[in-house]
């Protein structure tokens, strides 16, 4: 606790281990007092929610200290990445709340990778070897098991340098030549045990085209893009752990390849490592994300049931209550499975100050109001939000026909039912209170018309409004003026609270591909498409993805292939939580 000049006692805000971790740093002076953090995605897929917590330490941190963060494309795999990622990678930071200052590829540094891996072969730190993976691999040892050492561990630097520029000649066959690092096949860290560095590929890049058949590893081009480029921390998910000393040790070689072995600790990128978003009822692997696109089991990567940054805002999630979640479950240093519950609550908290109430009636039966004069129609008004005054208000039309939901009505009402049945009365939102005087059945039984009467002093504002009533307060559009809708009703897409390993039991068990798995767990009920739904006129107005309410549903947006002629509406969260009571 701290006072204030005004004697006022203000909670001293609690800092997270990587805030501490930073002022710890500045405090020190590493690093010329500079913060620079950078988020380095490979562009081989569309960003997940996951991403989205580093996202937000990576910026936040920068931002937090007046610092700099940089997006930098992990582009050293080109058989899997495409342009088309790495223009959604860019719209999904932006649309969270983020700006980079400098947009990199670890591909602006491959001159100098290769550069440095001359270097370290010329220095006895590297070497060629002709072995296959499988051959290595077993050569690796165990925890409790030292590795072997290669044949060519040994063989002269010139013939490794010759090897190496042959490895990028085009003439090379992939997997028959490697670089590898000369470390310790002894180390109790398997990562140190002469790991890749190089690999032959011989495929084209998206940005470099022709000019590199040989590509760098991931850990050999990460920790020196982070020096290169200025990073003071790298901010890692807690699977770097391992890697931590590796990364330090490649850039203390860079150093030395620099010259620059003066207070060789103070001026490095550091790494410090975070738990990973998890999700329950949620698979976020881009290889699994990836296979449901390919084989039609939804729509595409922004289908609102994926877990992707673009599908959530395509349901109508926010980004500020993204945002929130992601503040509300903190980062720590050990990984937990997260409710989704808690995300959806952070939704509803969000978008209950942001969504514009309209009505909509999604199961529709029509009341005819028998009293009401035939062709009148009145102009009331309805609050666009009671949340925010600033929202305004608009007009909705009344007349002698309306729309309601099919179950707010019952022709033999339950003891407990406080919706219109006959003889009952219901106050109509915004309208006023009508009594239902009978219904007219079709040849199987179904009720197709609702008669009531309306109570003409009770209008809303009015001094009869207050008369009291059992019965609730039902949503309604007018039939003359209603708009018709195409709404689909998302729901969670797996069934399973932890479908990444239930879809790995599932493999294990009935020896399938993912594809087959997946499919046995996927929730039956995660889309619902209601064709004849009916709002008013004033949501038919709203842009793609505008938030709305509709009253005594849930929360909707205006889906991105909505047009004028066919109007489509989203749920993206219920007003309360029902799942738990499924």
């Amino acid at each position: 606790m701290t006072e204030n000049v005004t004697g006022n006692v203000e909670e001293k805000k609690s800092l997270n281990f990587i805030e501490q971790k930073v002022e710890k740093d500045l405090a020190e002076g590493l690093n010329g007092g500079r913060i620079q953090t950078r988020f380095p995605p490979e562009p081989n897929g569309y960003l997940h929610i996951g991403h989205a917590k580093a996202i937000a330490l990576d910026f936040g941190i920068a931002q937090q200290y007046g610092g700099k963060c940089n997006l930098r494309f992990d582009d050293t795999n080109p058989t899997k990445e495409d342009t088309e990622y790495i223009e959604s990678i860019e719209h999904d930071i932006q649309w969270l709340g983020f700006q980079w200052d400098n947009v990199y590829y670890a591909s602006d540094y491959f001159q100098e990778l290769w550069d440095f891996a001359e270097w370290l072969i010329m220095q006895g730190r590297a070497y060629v070897d002709e072995q296959s993976a499988e051959v290595i691999a077993q050569q690796k040892g165990t925890t409790t098991k030292a590795g072997t050492n290669s044949p060519f561990r040994d063989r002269p630097k010139e013939e490794s340098l010759k090897l190496f520029r042959f490895m990028n000649s085009g003439e090379a066959v992939p997997g028959t030549l490697v670089l590898r690092a000369k470390i310790d096949m002894a180390h109790p860290n398997m990562l140190f045990r002469d790991p890749l560095l190089y690999r032959v590929m011989n495929i084209p890049h998206i940005r470099t085209g022709n000019k590199w058949n040989a590509y760098p590893m991931y850990d050999f081009t990460h920790g020196q893009s982070d020096y290169l480029e200025g990073v003071t921390h790298s901010l890692c998910t807690l699977e770097f752990v391992e890697h931590r000393p590796l990364y330090d040790l490649f850039v203390t070689w860079m150093k030395e390849y620099k010259g620059e072995t003066d207070n060789i600790e103070d001026n490095r990128p550091r790494q410090t490592e975070f738990n990973k978003l998890n999700l329950s009822y949620t698979l976020m692997s881009k290889r699994n994300l990836l296979a449901l696109v390919k084989e039609g089991l939804v729509s595409g990567w922004d289908d609102p049931r994926m877990p992707t940054i673009c599908g959530f805002r395509r349901r109508g999630y926010s980004p500020e209550s993204i945002r929130g979640f992601i503040k509300k479950i903190g980062y720590t240093t050990f990984d937990a499975l997260n409710e989704i519950a808690l995300l959806e609550s952070a939704v509803r908290e969000d978008l209950n100050s942001r969504a514009i109430r309209v009505s909509a009636v999604l199961n529709p039966v029509k009341v005819v109001i028998t009293n009401y004069p035939e062709g009148q129609t009145e102009q009331l008004i309805a609050i666009n939000n009671p949340e925010n005054e600033a929202d305004g208000t608009h007009e909705v039309t009344f007349s002698r026909e309306i729309w309601i939901e099919r179950e707010d009505f019952q022709e033999e009402a339950e003891k407990k039912f406080m919706r219109l049945a006959p003889g009952k009365e219901v106050r109509l939102k915004n309208a006023y209170i009508i009594m239902c005087t009978g219904c007219t059945k079709d040849a199987d039984g179904n009720i197709t018309e609702i008669q009531c009467t309306y109570d003409p002093e009770t209008r809303s504002g009015m001094p009869g409004a207050d008369r009291k009533i059992k019965g609730k307060t039902l949503h309604w559009v007018s039939c003359q003026h209603a708009v018709k809708a195409e709404v689909r009703l998302y729901d969670r897409l797996w069934k399973v609270e932890n479908p990444r390993d239930e879809l790995a039991a599932i493999r294990e068990a009935q020896d399938c591909d993912a594809v087959t798995a997946m499919k046995q767990i996927i929730n039956p009920d995660c889309l619902t498409v209601l064709k004849d739904c009916y709002i008013e006129e004033f949501a038919a107005t709203m842009k793609p993805l505008s938030y709305l309410q509709f009253q005594r549903i849930g929360y909707f947006n205006v889906d991105t292939e909505s047009t004028p002629e066919h109007l489509v509406f989203n749920k993206t969260v219920s007003l309360k939580d029902t799942w738990a009571k499924k």
